[in-house]
């Protein structure tokens, strides 16, 4: 079966190495631009578990434990890119693969 990818944005309402929320299927969510990633684009949910606020494309970008993650700009938790994990504390946002092909962002959809 194939990924059904929708198109959420094109590469120049991107911000590199930074995010930008956007609205998929009535949801917020966050999309990151990290040119120097082998993935290039990154979609969490924007809404951060631990300061109860849609903020996460807001937060810092970092190369941590060899792995991209946003910090949260409320509390500083750490969420993983690729997978919405929180490094430190046993929480997790939701995350979408995507991919940035022809100057379109795509995202699959859930």
């Amino acid at each position: 079966m194939t990924t059904p990818w929708k198109l959420i944005c094109e590469q120049e309402d991107l911000i590199e190495g930074a995010g930008v929320a956007a609205m998929l299927n009535g949801e917020q969510v966050a999309i990151f631009y990290i040119p120097e990633s082998d993935s290039k684009v990154f979609v969490l949910g924007n809404w951060d578990p631990v300061g109860k606020a849609n903020v996460l494309s807001r937060g810092l970008i970092a190369h941590l434990q060899e792995q991209w993650v946003v910090a949260s700009p409320l509390y500083k938790q750490h969420f993983v890119l690729a997978s919405g994990e929180c490094l430190e504390e046993n929480v997790q946002v939701p995350h979408w693969p995507a991919k940035l092909e022809g100057g379109h962002v795509f995202v699959a959809a859930h």
